[in-house]
């Protein structure tokens, strides 16, 4: 039986976040009996549960600002040390989600190594570029990134285009790594058209199925919300924008709302947070088209739920949307004018046309980042050892 440990997401089940929807699949799509998974889950107490027949353990934190994450993984790998050594478990891996503890890598990887446990890294994206952060703390991030991967045993890359970088940038450490994406789900919605959540939706935002535009995401400068909602403004589209994102409290849209006076134009539309997922998928399928503005990072979820989901697509052309995209999708840039007329394009294109998309992208998501297909490879690497 092989030990599992795996440490840096919030915890299942999911609710939110990339890292949480990934640890929730790979435990749920579970095929193998000679695996047993060990989650921490960030909570206020100590207790343990199972869920999906994983092991999971809380793991408490004080609230002490931005640090919190750090000391989170830190004190999850305590427990996990603490977890093996206690209980003489002689066939483990760790896999630490993210590059949040590089200057203490050292110090655990000599620690894990004498419990002959291996530890992998799944490295993220680009986490210093993102314009979120300090640039004290983007410095963080950089030198934490570069240490994880000097001391990662392996580096598991959810982006072709991330295993490149860590490859060339970190060429001195000779990192060894491994590709394999972030899944999606394939199916559609359980919920019919005329299902009272769907109607009652639709006639509260007073939007149109297939008469929209949408974006579903955190609304951070690095998405590219600015360069979209101004090209959409530009555009000649009879068609609603509808941005699924929190904005409650947000510093970043009240600046943006004085920039651009979006408020005016009434195509664009707030929305909100949407958590139930039928009901989200339902809302994807029924898009006209989806736009996707993301530039930092490997591998989307977002955009594999559009890719899964939505007929069309207009994707920001950066290498990480190109790898999945592909074929299937339609591709601005951010000189200015470009995404308008790329609207204004997609709005001319026949039902038969945006159909080729629709079979194409969703082909692509099938064959190459279902769930199935990404657990079946993560099994196939964890039994390697």
């Amino acid at each position: 039986m092989k030990n599992v440990f795996i440490i840096g997401s919030k915890g299942i089940p999911s609710r939110y976040g990339g890292f949480e929807t990934f640890v929730d699949k790979l435990t749920e799509y579970k095929k193998t009996a000679n695996i047993k998974y060990h989650v921490a889950c960030l909570s206020d107490n100590f207790d343990e549960f199972e869920y999906n027949g994983a092991r999971c353990f809380n793991v408490k934190i004080p609230e002490i600002g931005p640090a919190k994450a750090v000391y989170y993984d830190i004190r999850s790998l305590d427990l996990v040390y603490k977890y093996i050594k206690n209980n003489n478990i002689s066939n483990a891996t760790l896999y630490i989600l993210a590059c949040r503890i590089g200057p203490f890598m050292n110090y655990y990887k000599k620690k894990f190594e004498k419990l002959r446990v291996p530890v992998y890294v799944n490295p993220d994206g680009h986490e210093w570029k993102r314009g979120k952060w300090s640039a004290p703390v983007r410095q963080y991030w950089k030198i934490s990134e570069r240490l994880m991967v000097k001391h990662a045993d392996l580096l598991i890359c959810d982006s072709k285009n991330i295993e490149k970088y860590i490859k060339e940038d970190y060429i001195k450490y000779s990192p060894n790594t491994a590709f394999i994406a972030y899944g999606a789900e394939t199916s559609v919605s359980a919920l019919a058209k005329d299902d009272p959540k769907v109607v009652n939706w639709y006639a509260e935002k007073i939007i149109k199925p297939k008469e929209y535009y949408l974006v579903v995401g955190r609304f951070v400068p690095e998405n590219n919300y600015e360069t979209m909602i101004r090209e959409f403004m530009k555009s000649n589209t009879k068609k609603d924008f509808v941005l699924i994102t929190g904005v409650e409290g947000n510093a970043f849209y009240e600046k943006l709302k004085a920039a651009t006076n979006f408020d005016q134009d009434s195509r664009i539309k707030f929305v909100g947070t949407v958590y139930d997922q039928e009901l989200l998928k339902k809302i994807r399928e029924n898009a006209y088209g989806y736009l996707h503005g993301h530039e930092v990072g490997g591998t989307n979820p977002s955009l594999l739920e559009a890719l899964g989901s939505t007929d069309l697509n207009l994707l920001l052309d950066v290498g990480f949307n190109r790898e999945v995209g592909e074929g299937g999708a339609l591709y601005w840039n951010k000189q200015e004018g470009n995404m308008a007329r790329v609207i204004e394009r997609a709005d001319e294109m026949t039902v038969e046309e945006i159909a080729s998309c629709s079979v194409l992208a969703k082909k692509r998501i099938a064959d190459d980042y279902s769930w199935d297909y990404i657990v079946k490879r993560y099994e196939e690497l964890l039994l390697e050892d």
